[in-house]
């Protein structure tokens, strides 16, 4: 299984990184092994699952729709095998038609833990209403805690020309707010792209600043990325990225919508944007996340990268 073969290569890469660092441990030293599991033993960790965008329909270009149901039943086994604490799916759970919620929602509910969707730009073939009450979501924003973490679930088709009816107020901001970016030629002028309205930016503003109080470690998961400058951005990101960098609490903002992936570091904040999982026939792609006291490690599968964010 594509899990398992997983952690031979971690525990592969581990030793060579051991043997590149000129380590060396006695094998049955009691001081040793107690310190090594002290060192490797995470505080929790949680799932990430982007871009399923699942559709019973033809393969376009590198999308593989019909294969994203077998691909998520292998990142489910995996969740339920490493007993994470949560798992979040971060948008795009279908590509397009109502259908395809009820094949692909009995997959993703067949994860053991505690489970939370992003709303993705493909996820709105009904209003955004409605979208929310078929993945029995409390808000289309909204955040939870685990331990000493705050997490926030950003919705960043808020203003968009895809979520809202024609004759919303939220539309007619939507529509002035892609016109003013293509008139400046801005490069996320793009209609596949939203806005985070001023209310929504207002909660953030008071969730962050209440974690702050508490001091609370923040993770943010959107769909849209904010960082680095991309096509594919929110339509506001700048005032998005604001809100994060105001309180110095803000460890990481993961996202998807740019199937292939990217990163920045900006100002103390790790911004990972995941490889979607519907891309190629048989190669997956999903994450886990191990937090500790002063980092934390994604163990990503498939096309999915391995990296280290430490916190600033």
């Amino acid at each position: 299984m594509l899990h398992q073969q997983k952690r031979t290569q971690i525990k592969l890469k581990c030793l060579t990184a051991m043997a590149a660092l000129g380590l060396a441990f006695t094998v049955g030293s009691p001081a040793t092994s107690a310190l090594a599991k002290a060192e490797e033993k995470p505080k929790f960790e949680f799932g990430i699952i982007p871009d399923i965008q699942y559709c019973d329909c033809e393969i376009n270009g590198t999308r593989h729709y019909r294969e994203s149901v077998d691909k998520l039943k292998d990142a489910a086994q995996t969740m339920n095998q490493e007993d994470v604490a949560f798992t979040v799916q971060t948008g795009d759970l279908i590509d397009r038609n109502l259908s395809s919620f009820s094949t692909i929602l009995p997959v993703f509910n067949t994860i053991e833990s505690p489970k939370y969707h992003v709303l993705g730009n493909h996820d709105f073939p009904v209003p955004t209403d409605e979208v929310v009450d078929i993945l029995d979501m409390p808000n289309q924003y909204y955040d939870f805690k685990y331990k000493n973490w705050r997490f926030i679930v950003l919705d960043t088709n808020d203003l968009s020309l895809y979520a809202n009816p024609v004759d919303s107020e939220k539309y007619k901001e939507a529509q002035n707010m892609y016109d003013s970016l293509k008139a400046n030629n801005d490069i996320n002028a793009q209609t596949w792209n939203g806005g985070v309205s001023e209310e929504q930016l207002s909660w953030l503003r008071g969730v962050l600043d209440q974690a702050a109080q508490r001091q609370e470690k923040v993770v943010v998961f959107s769909h849209m990325p904010v960082a680095p400058e991309n096509n594919h951005n929110v339509w506001n990101d700048e005032a998005v990225v604001k809100e994060l960098e105001a309180h110095g609490n803000v460890v990481a903002y993961f996202n998807g919508h740019n199937h292939v992936g990217n990163y920045d570091l900006k100002n103390g904040i790790h911004y990972v944007n995941l490889e979607g999982m519907v891309e190629t026939a048989d190669t997956t792609s999903y994450s886990i996340v191990r937090v500790f006291k002063d980092h934390l490690e994604i163990d990503g599968f498939g096309r999915e990268s391995d990296r280290v964010l430490k916190i600033q």
